[in-house]
């Protein structure tokens, strides 16, 4: 049962809190228009029974009652919509600036799958009911003026009536109850479809392959998903239409129990008692159908608000200035990034034991070539994105020139960084101050050998439709043109063919040297190991290893580079008869 302390009503009191006058003009509107209602009820019902001199005043006011209905009816709808319209529109901001500033780990932890459905089908659901909302509004208070009108008929026919409503309320209440828990089920269920279907996009390759993976995935997990979430939806939609059916046969009963018993326990009362409550009672079905209507509407908007505000509260975060407006950068340069002390641990599933990545010391000079070293799990990426800033340590602390890093300046810090992950977003906009940045991009364009794709239109690519390795190097031109003073490879030439490979370790990293940058690479390629000045060897979340490459190790990696440059050469010249 929803209470108070719902965190759903909470966030859902926040987005009205703005436009409180206007709701408050909609609400008195919206007395007006339902008033009004139940005031001509009871001029017509009264007109049954008048004589000819009466007319003119009845008319008059028929006619004035008419005129406030279309205003209050008119107002409250208008002022309902707006305000509906304009907490969606807030809702998707304020849900777009949480993700923007969520923590990188939180976000990571939370998965697309579950974080679309908030984003379209949940701010969609509430999108629903605000269209919705201005007749429901206007529904209940023609309900209530109806109410009040039948008590100011007769207070025992009124509280014989009003004793059936509750009674009938009570099973709407019920029926409501186990629905919103069936809607809750189905929304947990939409989570897993939303997975499902990201597996048969992503993974469609593979399951074309693979006959009993495919078969698996569209009958055992979309279609019986899919089927979860019919039936729990039919069931609970049945349960309240049939709790409106009931409804319906009760406010019949209501109006068989106003006719009997006026004449056997008042058969004083005039006429015009029976004849007003049936007519009115008869007009508040199709109010009361309409407020029952949308019950499962408002069901579905109430578990959409709750998983907002779960996701609103899962996603605080201390920094707070990460969507002001840009500033001046800051000096370009940075004499050394420094881990001292620094562990973090990942949050295990029930029962697993977790991962800790740490203690580490680890500092970094500016101009260095820093190649992180290791096996598949050993933490590699795990602590670029510390030094990065896109992690907080659990313990230790981050250095820029021997300052630590706080809350305040860690955005500061992370912007002296351009990075190319292995899970790269590739964003085809080009963005840099300098107004020479579409030169830089096409110069980089050719010796990258992409001129012939793609070209700069408009400050940005033309295409980013490539192979992977291709678009590896659109984001390496990326990083390149935005000038900052750290560079981030993360198995960056993994994608590439031998040639690439070659340039990017041989030629491109000792370009970037020569411009004074600072350079970390992972990198699994052994036979480039020698193109470093320092190498990490990660394993098991600490550092193994650390210091200069050796003259040794340099000289066996150069011969073992030429040996297999040789044998790529040989494998790529066409054969002669």
């Amino acid at each position: 049962m929803t209470t108070a302390s719902d965190p759903g009503i909470a966030h859902a009191g926040s987005l009205l809190r703005p436009y409180w006058k206007l709701v408050l003009c909609g609400l008195l509107l919206g007395l007006v228009g339902g008033g009004s209602v139940a005031s001509l009820l009871a001029v017509v019902n009264k007109g049954l029974y008048a004589g000819s001199g009466d007319i003119g005043s009845l008319v008059a006011t028929f006619a004035g009652l008419c005129a406030l209905i279309v205003i209050g009816s008119v107002g409250s709808d208008i002022s309902a919509n707006v305000v509906g319209q304009r907490i969606v529109a807030s809702l998707r901001k304020s849900l777009a600036a949480k993700i923007l500033m969520a923590p990188i780990d939180q976000l990571e932890s939370y998965r697309a799958h579950r974080l679309i459905p908030v984003l379209t089908k949940d701010v969609d659901a509430i999108s629903d009911f605000a269209f919705f909302f201005p007749a429901f509004l206007v529904s209940g208070v023609i309900v209530a003026g109806c109410l009040v009108y039948l008590a100011v008929l007769s207070w025992p026919l009124f509280l014989v009536t009003a004793a059936l409503i509750a009674l009938g309320s009570l099973a709407h209440v019920r029926a409501r109850q186990r629905g919103m828990s069936g809607f809750n089920l189905a929304r947990q269920y939409e989570d897993d479809l939303q997975k499902h279907y990201r597996t048969i996009a992503e993974g469609a390759k593979e399951l074309r392959l693979h006959r009993p993976r495919r078969h698996h995935v569209h009958v055992d997990l979309i279609q019986r998903t899919v089927e979860r979430i019919s039936d729990v939806q039919i069931s609970a939609i049945n349960l309240l239409v049939t709790a409106r059916a009931l409804g319906t046969v009760l406010l019949f009963l209501v109006i068989g129990t106003a006719l009997l018993l006026r004449p056997l326990l008042w058969p004083d009362s005039p006429p015009s008692v029976s004849s007003g409550f049936v007519l009115v009672l008869l007009f508040m079905r199709g109010p009361i159908d309409q407020l029952i209507g949308m019950l499962p509407s408002l069901g579905r908007a109430q578990v959409a608000m709750r998983r907002i505000a779960e996701l609103s509260e899962h996603f605080a975060t201390a920094e707070r200035d990460l969507l002001d407006e840009p500033s001046q950068r800051l000096g370009e340069r940075i004499d050394s990034i420094e881990l001292r002390g620094v562990s973090y641990a990942f949050q295990a599933a029930s029962g697993d034991k977790s991962f800790v990545l740490g203690p580490i010391d680890l500092r970094i000079s500016r101009g260095e070539i820093v190649f992180i070293v290791g096996e598949n799990g050993s933490g590699k990426t795990t602590l670029i994105k510390l030094l990065l800033g896109l992690y907080v340590p659990d313990d230790g602390v981050l250095l820029r020139d021997g300052t630590p890093v706080l809350s305040e300046t860690r955005d500061d810090y992370r912007q002296l960084f351009t990075t190319v992950f292995s899970d790269y977003f590739l964003f085809d906009s080009l963005l840099q101050d300098g107004v020479e940045t579409p030169e830089l991009a096409r110069r980089y364009l050719d010796r990258l050998e992409l001129a012939h794709k793609v070209s700069i239109e408009n400050g940005a690519f033309s295409t980013t439709d490539l192979s992977t390795g291709q678009r590896k190097r659109l984001a390496l031109i990326n990083a390149w043109i935005e000038g900052r003073p750290v560079l981030v490879f993360d198995e960056w030439a993994a994608d590439q063919d031998p040639a690439f490979r070659h340039v990017f370790y041989t030629e491109l990293l000792a370009d970037l040297k020569r411009l004074g940058k600072t350079i970390i690479v992972i990198s699994h390629d052994d036979r480039y190991f020698h193109c470093a000045d320092r190498i990490v060897r990660l394993r098991d979340g600490r550092i193994h290893e650390d210091g200069p490459v050796q003259t040794a190790e340099i000289a066996r990696a150069r011969r073992s580079s030429k040996s297999r440059r040789q044998h790529d050469v040989a494998s790529h010249q066409p054969s002669r008869a």
